[in-house]
């Protein structure tokens, strides 16, 4: 492996660990998740802002009107996507909210005849049907005494997450012809002033109190889990495969899983754990096991 595709996975493989660790700061933030979204955009904005003046020592491309139009509507996508996984993480454990948002690949790959004229081959017809029970396993609605009513409700959210973020995807292939960051900036930032509204007219900002045990974990999130996050993935692009980037995509849910056993004793049961693997292998297979 070259010097620099080495670099590449290191920095890949360090973004996606940092972000399978986000719901543990999650859990120490007392603040609704509207208004956690609304930060993490506008510090994450800033924060990568930031890092391209300073690593392309440029201005940042200028971006057409109509590009402009369909950047926001995806920031607001992305700004309601946070907002349903930041739920998700309230009310049912980090394991299960993580791989009930890891079936964003599974929605993409069955919308992808309809949006992209994709083949949709038996093989991964049938990878889906396995995500899909993979996904009840891990809820636990099949166990002997049912999923608790707040485990359901954060598998909910975790599910509208993730389609929601298959929204941002699907929107992120239509845009074309400006800069991955630049793209990613104004995204971050439409994010935060979409829910602007909202957050006035609920009177979210006027209760709040950061002080140091708030601030702090709002200001990981933002400036490490999204603006370092975005340059670091971002940045492993050009010295990697796609194919490459896609296996190794896997390591977020895996350290989620991990860190929330090993942090908050969060455990999995049996049915669980067969669960994940069959969401994790559905989309392996789908993605590099040819017939």
């Amino acid at each position: 492996m070259k010097k620099t595709q080495k670099t590449s996975v290191v920095m890949l493989i360090s973004s996606l660990g940092i972000v399978g660790t986000i719901g543990i700061f999650r859990r120490y933030i007392p603040i609704s998740s509207p208004l956690l979204a609304f930060f993490r955009g506008i510090i994450g904005a800033a924060s990568l802002f930031i890092f391209v003046l300073l690593r392309k020592r440029t201005a940042l491309q200028k971006v057409p009107g109509k590009l402009l139009v369909g950047l926001v509507i995806n920031g607001a996508f992305l700004g309601i996507n946070w907002i349903l996984l930041f739920e998700a993480y309230t009310y049912t454990t980090i394991s299960k909210a993580t791989l009930c948002y890891y079936l964003q690949p599974t929605i993409v790959l069955l919308l992808s005849p309809l949006l992209f004229g994709e083949k949709l081959t038996a093989k991964k017809l049938l990878c889906a049907a396995a995500a899909l029970v993979g996904m009840v396993m891990v809820s636990g609605i099949v166990s002997a005494d049912g999923a608790p009513a707040d485990d359901i409700r954060g598998v909910l959210f975790g599910l509208g997450a993730a389609c929601f973020y298959s929204l941002v995807v699907i929107l992120n292939k239509k845009i074309t012809g400006i800069g991955i960051y630049e793209k990613t900036i104004i995204q971050l930032f439409s994010a935060a002033a979409t829910l602007l509204p909202y957050l006035i007219m609920n009177g979210e900002f006027s209760g709040i109190t950061l002080d140091i045990q708030t601030l702090l974990p709002v200001l990981v999130v933002g400036i490490i889990h999204t603006g370092l996050v975005y340059a670091l993935y971002f940045g492993s692009m050009d010295g990697l495969k796609a194919q490459t980037i896609s296996v190794l995509s896997y390591i977020d849910p895996v350290v989620a899983m991990i860190v929330s056993a090993l942090v908050l004793r969060e455990g999995m049961t049996l049915s669980g754990i067969i669960g994940a693997a069959l969401i994790i292998g559905s989309m392996v297979v789908s993605e590099y096991i040819k017939p």
